[in-house]
């Protein structure tokens, strides 16, 4: 049975630097090509970057999303669960807090690149409305595989 978002006390909140430790196994354990301490570091560091982390109700970090703002834009740089906390809408949330605090910040488009081949990310982002783009050739490595460039109008 697929747990859903009532099963997890999930909070939702500003990251610090005391969660890198957290992000950096989930991190590993989601991509091929994971991010190290150091782009986590530099995220946290950033007055642009929006970088939140969802934990338990234990206090255990099991998800996350950075995105960042420039003028009336946003892209989502990193978006991540637990692999035993997925399917029970926690990437929604996250990436629902990470919309809202761009929107707060005054974007009007969001982007974000998407591996051709992750359905379940592709379904998340076309829930919110997110539609393709345009399409990065050979972008990601091991496997090397295209990147969907997706784009939402917020709706002001």
């Amino acid at each position: 049975m697929m747990p859903n978002a009532s099963d997890h006390a999930v909070n939702i909140r500003r990251a610090g630097f005391g969660d890198v430790l957290g992000i950096g196994l989930i991190e590993r354990d989601s991509f091929a090509d994971p991010w190290g301490s150091r782009e986590f570091t530099s995220a946290l560091e950033s007055a642009q970057a929006i970088f939140l982390v969802a934990e338990d109700s234990a206090g255990v970090v099991i998800g996350y999303a950075i995105a960042i703002t420039a003028a009336d834009e946003a892209e989502i740089l990193n978006l991540a669960v637990r692999s035993s906390s997925r399917g029970a809408g926690i990437g929604g949330r996250l990436l629902d807090a990470a919309l809202g605090e761009s929107v707060a910040r005054g974007a009007e488009q969001v982007y974000l690149e998407v591996r051709e081949s992750n359905d379940p990310a592709r379904s998340l982002y076309a829930s919110r409305g997110f539609t393709e783009v345009s399409r990065r050739r050979a972008y990601y490595r091991d496997p090397v595989e295209d990147a969907l460039v997706l784009r939402l109008a917020v709706q002001r």
